[in-house]
């Protein structure tokens, strides 16, 4: 199946780590003030990979090295073209610095074989090799060979690449003073592909990117798209019918696709792909960025800083902004995530006063706490605005209960009379919840992440809860824990929960608005999360669950920073499907839904019951 140009370069550019910059109006062109050089490093089991080193055509002083490891291309290859950008950013690339970008192993111009999140290894010996030494190798080559360096190394990646920069922090070698890991994959059983072991249909086409492997290098693109013939993307995954009738699209010959299938639970395998847990004991600085509108990471940003925070003594910050994934690498003007606009320069305004700031300090500077940035750097998305923390969460937070009570409100306490009442809804995997109303093909979902929920608050298969209209402002910051007390006619269920901010009917259009929607009573969602429930116990061991019988599932949902303001409306739905974001349970157990047959689908009842409680993070 043959892939246009169409849909290899929207998606390599624009979805998974190589991102394309606004370009202002300048004169500046890369090869005016670089030179370029494109080397191949042995690692230390002999294999090469293709590096490529923009130096500065100033040698009057030393420069630090900024570098990024990317499995989606350093092209463009030859020695005679230029990228029209270098770094993370345009301030950083004309102060100047040595950038360096790297075809990690097995990928494009690389030598070896890829390994799709590659386990790190804690105690190699001699030869055994890991990103973390692939990286060490890397940078020890570098500041021995490449000339007018200073000796400090800075690390930086987006998406994928952000993960070789979190693996970077483990290479431990003293040259590397400075990462910062965006939008980092923290682990693929909670990022990208699963969320707490419920499968990401949605990202069933990037399995393409990852799957086929390759043997000697290569300039162009080995691997292709299955070409789908429609635009409906929920259409075409229901008339699909179960997972195992996507074999068609992927054979063996596709390595993640095998993998997916043959671990649908948190294994050995995807437990030794995680990076969350190896960040002991770090010692470069460290930023973290991320988007709180990231569809793709929003695991991997909070954990990696939070399990750095606890074990190490380093400077780590995190700086988490109103973006989806990658928007803090595009300069435009009006930052807005689908329906939503948040303000103008965000972009521009971060790249400027604090990745540069950051990178300079550590790199050029005097590389000490004394650098004038927060500990946390967190965007407000309801009140439009940046606010900074000495830590995060916030100290000044007190967790607050607020229970699913009869009526469809929200209520603050439950009366024992009320606990044992409940909602019920029937879940047809025939007729599943729409994650967004518009009709699209997508290869990574990103705009519903703040999408108007009303569409799916008038089904009858979603529960609604709602508060009064709010009197004065309530702040969320931090985690959100919604501890649910269900139960099902079936063995088998998923458990979605959103949180949505209900705007006042005299909320006013943005000029960014869909034509069919008004922001008048908009039901914006500013955080959602799935649960499996066969692993609310364990995501190793997964378990049916007892037709009928009361049952706990909670379900940990991504921070939050977010002003719910006087007028508007706190919200939380609850549903079953959310399609096809996540592949269909059938409701009734199987081993492995990987390989359900048609017949395992079946339409049960679903009970939520009025002591469930969710527990927001309110700022005080």
């Amino acid at each position: 199946m043959k892939a246009s140009k169409l849909f290899f370069l929207p998606f390599l550019f624009l979805l998974v780590g190589n991102f394309v910059y606004a370009q202002t109006e300048s004169a500046y062109k890369v090869e005016d003030h670089y030179d370029k050089q494109e080397v191949e490093i042995t690692m230390r089991d002999g294999i090469k990979l293709h590096t490529t080193v923009f130096t500065p055509k100033d040698t009057s002083k030393k420069y630090p090295i900024l570098m990024t490891r990317t499995p989606y291309s350093s092209r463009p290859y030859g020695e005679d073209k230029f990228r029209s950008l270098l770094g993370p950013n345009e301030h950083l690339m004309k102060q100047g610095n040595i950038f360096v970008y790297q075809d990690v192993r097995g990928r494009w111009m690389s030598e070896g074989v890829y390994d799709n999140m590659r386990a790190f290894i804690p105690k190699k010996k001699k030869k055994e090799i890991d990103e973390a030494s692939d990286t060490y190798d890397t940078v020890d080559w570098l500041v021995k060979n490449v000339k007018n360096n200073n000796g400090r190394v800075g690390i930086w990646g987006i998406s994928y690449p952000g993960f070789y920069a979190t693996y970077s922090l483990l290479a431990d070698h003293p040259a590397i003073k400075a990462v910062s890991p965006q939008a980092s994959i923290g682990d693929f059983f909670f990022d990208d592909f699963h969320h707490n072991g419920a499968y990401l249909l949605s990202y069933w086409r990037a399995t393409a990117v990852f799957g086929y492997e390759k043997t000697t290098p290569s300039d162009t693109a080995w691997y292709s798209f299955p070409e789908l013939d429609t635009k409906d993307q929920y259409q075409f995954f229901l008339d699909a019918g179960p997972l195992k009738n996507l074999d068609k699209y992927y054979g063996e010959d596709n390595v993640f696709w095998q993998q997916l299938k043959e671990h649908p639970n948190y294994d050995d395998f995807w437990q030794k792909r995680g990076i969350v847990q190896h960040m002991k004991n770090i010692k470069p600085a460290v930023m973290i960025v991320g988007g709180l509108f990231d569809a793709e990471d929003l695991y991997g940003p909070f954990n990696i800083y939070k399990s750095i925070e606890k074990t190490s003594n380093n400077f780590n910050m995190l700086v988490m902004g109103p973006w989806s994934h990658g928007d803090w690498a595009r300069n435009k003007k009006r930052q807005t995530i689908g329906n939503v606009y948040f303000g103008d320069d965000i972009s521009a305004n971060y790249q400027k006063d604090v990745e540069t700031l950051f990178f300079n300090h550590f790199l050029k500077g005097k590389a000490d706490s004394s650098l004038a940035l927060p500990e946390a750097y967190m965007f407000d998305t309801g009140l439009g605005e940046w606010k900074t923390y000495e830590a995060w969460p916030p100290k000044m937070t007190k967790q607050e209960s607020f229970f699913l009570g009869d009526d469809e409100k929200i209520f603050s306490e439950l009366s024992n009379s009320m606990a044992e009442g409940a909602e019920e809804f029937i879940s047809d995997p025939k007729k599943p919840v729409p994650y967004s109303e518009d009709i699209k093909m997508v290869f990574t979902p990103r705009k519903y992440m703040t999408d108007d929920q009303r569409f799916a608050a008038r089904r009858p298969d979603v529960l609604v809860y709602e508060t009064e209209v709010l009197t004065e402002d309530l702040t969320l910051a931090g985690e959100v824990l919604a501890k649910l007390k269900v139960a099902t006619t079936g063995t088998a269920a998923d458990w979605v929960v959103k949180i949505i901010d209900v705007f006042p009917s005299d909320a006013e259009d943005f000029e960014e608005t869909q034509d069919y929607l008004s922001m008048s009573n908009y039901h914006m969602m500013v955080r959602s999360e799935v649960m499996r429930g066969r692993f609310r116990n364990s995501f190793s061991d997964p378990e049916p669950f007892t037709p009928n019988e009361k049952t706990a599932v909670n379900i940990q949902l991504q921070d939050v920073h977010h002003t719910f303001k006087k007028g508007h409306k706190l919200q939380i739905q609850i549903q079953s499907t959310w399609f096809p974001l996540i592949d269909l349970n059938p409701q009734t157990y199987v081993d492995n839904i990987f390989e359900a047959e048609a017949e395992d689908f079946q339409k049960q009842t679903h009970k939520v019951f009025h002591d469930s409680e969710i527990i927001l993070p309110v700022l005080e």
